[in-house]
């Protein structure tokens, strides 16, 4: 656990679903605290680390599986037409290496695609915690084995 991690602090093994919607192979998938999209994860490395390349073969190898699994299930439960991901890593306190694995919906608001979508992200009206919680037990049902 690092001081001050947001993604350290999150993943406890007593975190509601909404944090650990699957957690395997050194990664966490969680849903997004701070955006309006229904459906935008991230996966987080469970352990402490900050960039790519600290990663192990074995992580980078079950990242990407893990981006394959969660966009499969996320067009099951929301019915997007495809996943945007992203990894940035910056922010203070989110420093933590996560990637960003968001539903592009079909009938997506054409001044929220792309690098745009990141206004579900400012615009002060995040899915609630009760609503995260009903969306991890959906996502987690449609997760591929």
């Amino acid at each position: 656990m690092s001081d001050a991690c947001y993604a350290c602090d999150a993943a406890s093994p007593e975190a509601p679903l909404r944090e650990q919607i699957i957690r395997e192979r050194g990664w966490r998938v969680a849903h997004d605290f701070n955006s309006s999209l229904e459906g935008w994860l991230i996966a987080a490395a469970l352990r402490h680390v900050r960039a790519l390349h600290e990663l192990t073969t074995t992580e980078a190898a079950a990242m990407g599986d893990l981006v394959h699994r969660s966009s499969i299930a996320l067009r099951e439960v929301t019915g997007c037409d495809k996943t945007y991901v992203m990894l940035f890593a910056e922010a203070e306190g989110f420093e933590h290496l996560h990637l960003h694995v968001v539903p592009r919906l079909v009938d997506h608001p054409e001044d929220r695609r792309g690098p745009k979508v990141f206004a579900f992200m400012h615009d002060g009206a995040a899915v609630s915690p009760e609503r995260r919680d009903e969306l991890a037990l959906a996502i987690r049902a449609a997760w591929p084995s």
